[in-house]
């Protein structure tokens, strides 16, 4: 790589010293990996609680009967696709930007503003079609605001280091879920159930811009930001970068099979074990506490580890492997304790998914100067699950209530199936081992 010079150096990044597109730094900073970790868990506790728990209950409490499992999956399914458009143009807007307080520091400020609003919005909501609005704004602001802040990873940490603070990231998932599935066991609130998340989540989000050494631009990008360019920031070659293109379906799989599927559980909860709202949301707070057990586990270890022997495929693998048994156990599972074991196997299969989900990311990226827009492409495999999955699940638990297995039970089936493409297309990635 050709050296920058002085006067070319500070027109890419200004004055304060921060690196230059497509270096790798030195160490880590002090604070960045807390702070990166608790702007992690903002987004989760903000956004996967409803995902989890407090959606579910809040359509139905609003929904005609028989309608709240159509309207949950209406609600989940658009919102998702905002989620899927936001992130990497938010991404890719936030590597053109030249705000003297940093590029990625004013999308994450204003995300957790915007979403707070949102959050509000959706808990006074009496109707589907406000709950819609509400959602669809919230994906929209948080996941500009995450879009923004894991950008900020290939400028902070040295790449032998980005497997272990992945896995730390990774924890912030079920840490999120855990938290809100455990302030939901005590506010029986429509309102405040959405509320609390998004204020904590500013709160986190206020913390981290105010502790972050941002990456600034002195000068605009040469090139104005064209419909090209915009319509680009969604999609990329995978003939021409085809590890990113089989990162981008391994992620999509593994994560269908995680964050999709688990949208179902309170009415899995109430149809299939007979329990009531407030049985299902403490049911689903002790079977959180084995996930994150299981996390707990594999992804410090996971992240670690693949540092230590220079390898991320076989983690995410192993990830897809150990999903698929959870999944077919939570299926079948004969009683509420079988199920929040099954919870945990699922855990400790995401855990060593996200411990080195995020350093793989970075080492198939195509363009070191688009790092948050690639991200934010990645990221699409993220959200899209959440779309698909609530848009096809009425008919496949519909298929399955006619079958000796059941619905939710082929549900959960099907989940374990895409988790194990997950597994399998992973080692189509050539450039990583």
């Amino acid at each position: 790589m050709t050296e920058l010079s002085p006067s070319a150096r500070e027109a890419v990044i200004g004055t304060r010293g921060f690196k230059a597109p497509g270096t790798t730094p030195s160490r880590t900073p002090r604070f960045y990996t807390p702070g990166l970790a608790a702007v992690n868990f903002c987004v989760y506790i903000a956004l996967l609680t409803p995902v989890m728990v407090s959606m579910a209950f809040k359509v139905e409490h609003i929904s005609a009967e028989g309608e709240s499992t159509g309207n949950l999956g209406l609600v989940l399914g658009i919102g998702a696709l905002f989620a899927l458009v936001a992130n990497p143009l938010a991404g890719r807007l936030s590597d053109r930007t030249t705000s003297r307080f940093g590029m990625r520091r004013p999308w994450i400020l204003g995300g957790a503003i915007v979403g707070l609003g949102a959050f509000v919005l959706i808990g006074a909501a009496t109707s589907i079609w406000v709950v819609l609005i509400g959602w669809c704004l919230a994906q929209t602001s948080m996941n500009a605001l995450l879009a923004a802040a894991n950008a900020t990873l290939p400028d902070q940490v040295p790449t032998a280091h980005r497997g272990k603070v992945s896995g730390i990231i990774g924890i912030t998932t079920p840490i999120g879920i855990l938290a809100g599935s455990f302030l939901m066991n005590f506010i029986s609130d429509d309102f405040l159930r959405f509320v609390v998340p998004a204020v904590i989540s500013l709160a986190l989000a206020v913390v981290f811009v105010l502790t972050l050494k941002d990456r600034r631009l002195a000068e605009k990008p040469a090139q104005r930001f064209t419909a090209g360019q915009f319509f680009g920031s969604f999609v990329f070659n995978p003939v021409k970068h085809p590890d990113f293109g089989w990162t981008w379906l391994t992620k999509f799989f593994v994560m269908f099979g995680y964050a999709g599927i688990a949208t179902y559980l309170p009415y899995y909860l109430v149809t299939n074990f007979g329990l009531d709202e407030q049985g299902a949301i403490s049911t689903i707070l002790i079977a959180n506490l084995a996930s994150i057990a299981g996390m707990m586990i594999s992804s410090p270890i996971g992240g670690i580890l693949s540092d230590k022997i220079g390898k991320r495929r076989p983690f995410v693998a192993v990830a897809g492997v150990i999903m698929v048994v959870g999944l077919v156990l939570l299926a079948v599972a004969p009683s509420i304790p079988v199920l929040i074991v099954a919870q945990a196997i699922i855990g400790l299969g995401a855990g060593s998914f996200l411990s080195v989900d995020l350093a793989l990311a970075t080492q198939v990226l195509p363009n070191p100067d688009d790092v948050a827009k690639d991200l934010g492409v990645l990221n699409i495999a993220n959200a899209l699950p959440q779309s698909i999955a609530p848009a096809v699940a009425p008919a496949i638990i519909a298929v399955g209530s006619a079958t000796a297995l059941g619905g939710y039970t082929t549900w959960y089936l099907f989940g374990a199936l895409v988790a194990l493409l997950g597994a399998v297309f992973v080692y189509r990635i050539k450039g990583v081992k």
